[in-house]
């Protein structure tokens, strides 16, 4: 019997796909049989991950991509299509926080050109992968196309400049869908909640709240309703579902693998 997830023959490439949710999206979709290229700008790491991705059969591919520069963006899609010989699925998972103070963030008289910065490496720089994909999969007619979104994409109460940009993120993803639906691309968010990767520094959560770093994680596992930190691996098998054939019907959703986040 077939496996419900089922990626044998598809090219898959994850953005930030060195560490945390994007390596945990990357090994999954390489275990259910696609090929795929991680791309972020530090190479040791990356190539850690395509080792990782190759022990599962596929094949795996590191790419050199600075998120923040709309040229690099453009090549390290078109460099990971060329090496793979095509492109059908798109994680654009890069993102987290730009900053020198976290106050610049959550204050409202934060700095303007920090918050052009995370709106750029939340939002932009995800309509500049989704750009060069695009082409790529209307020409086969057939895409997946997945951003990750965040418990702050549909609630208030975080950073400034990161809440606009990951609620950005959605009404993105919503339009896109409509445009891309006749060409077979299905286009959806996926929103982690409080998880535990190097983004989450609770040293910096806690100068962020005022308080300890202790106080500022177990105010956060009290954010949902299984009162934990939910762990990178937990969102792998969704983003697999995701891109497969058994999630034709679904498109222009927001989905969240956050232990009930704010529900």
């Amino acid at each position: 019997m077939k496996p419900l997830i089922d990626l044998q023959g598809r090219r898959a490439l994850v953005t930030g796909g060195g560490r945390g949710i994007g390596r945990s999206i990357a090994l999954a979709m390489a275990a259910a049989g696609a090929e795929v290229a991680v791309a972020s700008r530090s190479m040791n790491e990356l190539e850690a991950v395509a080792r990782e991705i190759a022990a599962h059969g596929p094949r795996g591919f590191a790419i050199l991509m600075d998120v923040m520069n709309r040229e690099q963006i453009a090549a390290g899609v078109n460099q990971a299509a060329e090496r793979m010989g095509g492109l059908d699925i798109l994680v654009n998972n890069a993102g987290g926080v730009v900053t020198t103070d976290v106050r610049h963030l959550q204050h409202l008289a934060h700095d303007p050109q920090t918050f052009e910065d995370n709106l750029f490496l939340n939002l932009t720089q995800a309509f500049y992968a989704t750009h060069a994909a695009l082409p790529i999969m209307m020409k086969q007619r057939w895409g997946r196309i997945i951003s990750i979104g965040s418990g702050y994409a549909k609630n208030g109460g975080g950073p400034l400049a990161y809440s606009a940009a990951k609620h950005g993120l959605i009404g993105f993803t919503r339009s896109l869908a409509y445009a891309a639906a006749p060409y077979g691309i299905n286009v959806n968010v996926l929103c982690p909640g409080w998880t535990n990767t190097k983004l989450v520094d609770w040293n910096v959560m806690g100068a962020m709240t005022g308080t300890t770093p202790e106080a500022a994680k177990k105010s956060a596992e009290s954010e949902n309703i299984q009162n934990r930190i939910v762990e990178p691996d937990e969102l792998g098998p969704m983003a697999a579902l995701l891109a497969s054939e058994a999630a034709s019907a679904i498109t222009g959703q927001v989905i969240s693998v956050d232990g009930g986040y704010m529900v």
